[in-house]
């Protein structure tokens, strides 16, 4: 009995392990044949329908809320009651609903410092999971190498639409580029017409890509290089440790 749980677990993690894979390229021919190789799986038609339904969720950019730092606020406690405090470091809001005044999904991203990612993948994702959070380990760079992380997206209730999502990682170098996202944030907080040129961008994408994220994602791509080559090689943020 044992061990057929554990072999349950196993195939659990494995599929898992496939996500970052449409969610990041939205093709299943791959995954398909990956899925079919692994022990023990009787069906691959719910995985499709979940991983499908992540990757065509609506785009919808709205104007900016004056509630959102609050929310942040809350998400933050909440984090810090429920998970362990041992793990948890520095948490940031960041994304374009950090930047007041600027259009942006409506959905809160927030960048948090664990200790260990290992330690968060086998303690911090069941607690969170359990809670209703999807968990993903993801991919850095789009493509299933390292360095991954752990990402979470919350929802207003089950199945329903979006309003967090936690960016997992540790201090270790490889994450650099994610801790150099608040340089972004805080190059656009200090330049509101810049932030209002990136809401319009945004406004475009969305109304053109609005069920394609990558597409969505990639037409931003040439807007943000010029705003972090404005800002400087220098990070005004170093993470902590």
């Amino acid at each position: 009995m044992k061990s057929k749980r554990s072999g349950k677990r196993t195939s659990r993690q494995q599929r898992r392990n496939l996500y970052p894979y449409l969610l990041t390229h939205g093709s299943l021919t791959l995954v398909a044949a990956r899925l079919r190789a692994l022990p023990g799986l009787k069906s691959m038609e719910s995985l499709e329908q979940r991983v499908q339904r992540v990757l065509q969720e609506d785009i919808a950019v709205v104007p900016y809320d004056a509630s959102w730092p609050q929310r942040f606020r809350e998400e933050e406690a909440h984090l810090r009651t429920v998970l362990p405090s041992e793990l948890v470091g520095r948490i940031e809001h960041f994304g374009s609903t950090a930047v007041p005044g600027l259009a942006a999904k409506p959905i809160l991203d927030l960048l948090i410092e664990v200790r260990d990612l290992e330690a968060t993948r086998a303690r911090i994702a069941p607690i969170l999971e359990t809670e209703g959070y999807d968990y993903f380990w993801r991919p850095t760079f789009g493509d299933d190498v390292p360095p991954f992380y752990a990402w979470f997206i919350k929802r207003n209730r089950p199945g329903g639409v979006r309003t967090h999502h936690l960016h997992m990682i540790t201090t270790a170098p490889e994450f650099r580029e994610h801790w150099e996202r608040l340089r972004f944030r805080d190059y656009l907080r200090a330049h509101p017409d810049v932030a209002r040129d990136y809401g319009e961008l945004k406004f475009r994408l969305a109304s053109k890509h609005g069920h394609d994220r990558v597409a969505y994602t990639h037409g931003k791509s040439e807007f943000i290089k010029d705003v972090m080559e404005k800002a400087g090689a220098s990070m005004q943020h170093h993470p902590p440790g």
